[in-house]
């Protein structure tokens, strides 16, 4: 803020005044949210994501027990949906959309280094509201897993997680994660780190979503509690 005393500026805020809020005056408390603990666990054979199944509705009331967080959006990958559940459902259909419009035109799919960018220049560029989605696949370089930023930052890593529920299945992970584990052991660990997110994440709950991700394509299959997707 400009002082015609001294004549300094405050460098972080601009002179003319502040900017107007970006959310358009959105209903916070009645925006549908997924809430949320998603993983991504990388693979030498393949990746695999999961997510708990409950959406909230301002944080405190369970509006949905049956949402399922992960989309396939390319021959060899998925996606996950993670904050307001418009603004990740119109993501998925955009990315979806531009993904196979390259397809058509280069007789070819994206690289998931490509598709993962795709979606950070989204995130930062389009009125998405809300999202910090797992993208995982895999092509001719092997298994990759990036998370996608709000801001539209993209970080590729051998697992990440994302969500409200990410302190309790970060931690689970951590401790038992081997870069050499099958595909198997990696869906294992990944239903135990949403499992125990669930237990003391409110956001968080009501069964797993898998979805299994190889060179041959992605399998996506829905159960309502841990022991039985085990």
């Amino acid at each position: 803020m400009y002082d015609p005393e001294n004549r300094l500026t405050d460098a972080y805020e601009p002179e003319v005044g502040n900017l107007p809020n970006e959310d358009g005056g959105r209903d916070e408390e009645n925006v549908v949210k997924t809430g949320t603990t998603t993983v991504g666990i990388s693979t030498e054979n393949g990746v695999i994501i999961a997510t708990d199944r409950r959406a909230s509705l301002g944080g405190r009331f369970v509006s949905n027990k049956q949402v399922q967080k992960v989309e396939q959006i390319h021959p060899t990958a998925a996606m996950t949906l993670v904050g307001s559940v418009g603004g990740a459902q119109s993501f998925i259909r955009s990315l979806r959309a531009e993904a196979d419009l390259y397809e058509v035109r280069r007789d070819e799919p994206l690289s998931i280094h490509a598709l993962a960018t795709l979606a950070g220049n989204f995130a930062r560029g389009g009125p998405y509201f809300a999202i910090n989605p797992i993208v995982g696949g895999v092509d001719e370089d092997g298994s990759h897993v990036y998370s996608v930023d709000p801001a539209g930052g993209v970080l590729e890593d051998d697992y990440t997680v994302t969500g409200s529920g990410t302190m309790v299945a970060t931690g689970t992970i951590e401790g038992q994660y081997d870069p050499e584990m099958s595909l198997g052991e990696a869906r294992d660990l990944a239903i135990r780190a949403v499992n125990a997110a669930a237990e003391r994440d409110t956001g968080s709950g009501n069964g797993v979503v898998l979805a299994e991700i190889t060179d041959e394509g992605v399998e996506i299959d829905a159960f309502d509690d841990y022991e039985t997707a085990e």
